[in-house]
């Protein structure tokens, strides 16, 4: 299980492309689930220069050693053609940080995996990469680390300090694309996801305006957590949902986009048409279900459920260019189901 971040100090637990071949390549199995959008960049381009939330970044020339050293940044240099020297695990102990919609796109490439316990970075093995470019919009930054990582390469970092993780997908994959001198290409990866989402909605016209609200994979200290209307939940928006504000009123001062909802306050879940719950593993439906509260929501009651498998809440987290695609594959006809009262669980 884990507790996923979003704009705070996380805690992780025991938890292209060309425009025409975008929509094609984007589908729900793992080896066409990561495209990739060609391997040349646009030498003329440089030096880019990229302004962050510290000022600015100038990449000199086409980095070729690109060390990744925030959480999910790698499904974007991948889907862009690149294979980084180094990456960052963040959670799930997946093949060398890459997960499963990102697989192809890394093929028998063997990546260096760094840490990422919330000690800091691995300063020495970034250096001992000799990277030309580190990547780290979605990692956390101080001004501190910035500057330390800075003095091994160039450094992007988030957009500014309300983003220190998570910033939105478009904006981490627009700034990654222009860093690798290959704007043309992202422009058309984010392209491509977005008129997925548009071409899924339409589908799907029952979505519209139907009432949906995301929670994580079980009740932790009493509490449910799930998540407000906002960057964590554009997966569902996008789809034609809405996510009720029920919820709002049990998001912690600090923010963060998460409600921590007690247990004897669960009923305000039955705001929502479908529940769709982050499960991770087959125990955790049978855990949920231990709980008469859950059993007594009226979704829960009336079958309007879905159960993801730890790879397609592993995507949700990741919200990248290449996760997204795998999200709506496998989320839009489980979504279907569960509006019409078949609880649906995702699986592999």
């Amino acid at each position: 299980m884990h507790i996923r971040p979003l704009h705070r100090t996380w805690t992780v637990c025991a938890i292209a492309l060309t425009t025409a071949g975008l929509l094609t390549a984007c589908s729900n199995s793992a080896d066409e689930a990561s495209p990739m959008a060609g391997t040349s960049s646009d030498s003329a381009v440089f030096p880019v220069t990229i302004e962050h939330a510290f000022g600015e970044t100038v990449v000199p020339e086409e980095p070729t050693r690109i060390v990744v050293a925030g959480y999910t940044e790698q499904d974007t240099v991948l889907a862009l053609g690149v294979v980084p020297v180094g990456v960052t695990e963040w959670y799930g102990d997946q093949p060398y940080a890459t997960w499963p919609w990102a697989q192809a796109a890394l093929g028998d490439a063997q990546p260096e995996v760094l840490s990422a316990t919330g000690d800091g970075f691995e300063e020495e093995k970034i250096a001992a990469l000799e990277p030309d470019l580190i990547i780290a919009t979605n990692a956390g930054l101080t001004e501190d680390t910035y500057d330390r990582l800075s003095d091994i390469a160039p450094t992007l970092a988030q957009s500014d300090a309300s983003t220190a993780y998570f910033e939105p997908w478009d904006v981490q994959a627009e700034k990654i694309g222009r860093a690798l001198g290959k704007k043309t290409e992202v422009d058309a990866l984010i392209d491509g996801v977005n008129q997925k989402f548009a071409d899924a909605a339409a589908a799907h016209p029952e979505f519209a305006d139907k009432k949906a609200i995301f929670l994580q994979n079980a009740f932790y200290e009493g509490k449910a957590i799930a998540y407000q209307d906002g960057l964590s939940t554009d997966f569902l928006t996008k789809l034609g949902f809405v996510v009720p504000d029920d919820i709002d009123a049990y998001v912690p001062a600090d923010g963060g986009g998460q409600a921590s909802i007690p247990l004897e306050n669960l009923s305000v879940l039955n705001a929502a048409d479908v529940l769709i719950w982050g499960t991770e593993g087959p125990g955790d439906r049978a855990e949920l279900e231990k709980e008469a509260v859950y059993n007594a929501l009226e979704p829960v009651k009336d079958g309007n459920l879905v159960f993801t498998d730890g790879v397609t809440a592993g995507a949700i987290y990741f919200t990248s260019v290449l996760s997204l695609p795998y999200v709506i594959d496998k989320l839009a006809p489980a979504l279907d189901e569960a509006l019409d009262g078949t609880p649906a669980t995702i699986t592999g």
